[in-house]
C-alpha cells in the first residue's frame, strides 16, 4: 500500500498545480475537471493514509 499512497499523493499534487495553472489561464473546462481529479484523489489519499495508516499495518 506504500505505493498505493505515493501515486494517489502524486496524482492530487499535479491536479493542485493543473488546477492553479488552468484558472490563470481562464480555461474553466480544465479548471472543472481538475478540481474533480484533486477532490477525487485528495479524498483517496486522506482515506487511504486514515484506513492504512503511514507506514502501513499489516
Amino acid at each position: 500500500m506504500n505505493l498505493l499512497i505515493v501515486i494517489f499523493g502524486l496524482t492530487t499534487i499535479l491536479a493542485a498545480v493543473g488546477t492553479y495553472q488552468a484558472f490563470k489561464e481562464r480555461n474553466f473546462l480544465g479548471v472543472f475537471f481538475n478540481l474533480a481529479t484533486l477532490l477525487v484523489f485528495g479524498f483517496f489519499s486522506v482515506m487511504t493514509v486514515v484506513k492504512q495508516g503511514y507506514p502501513p499495518v499489516h
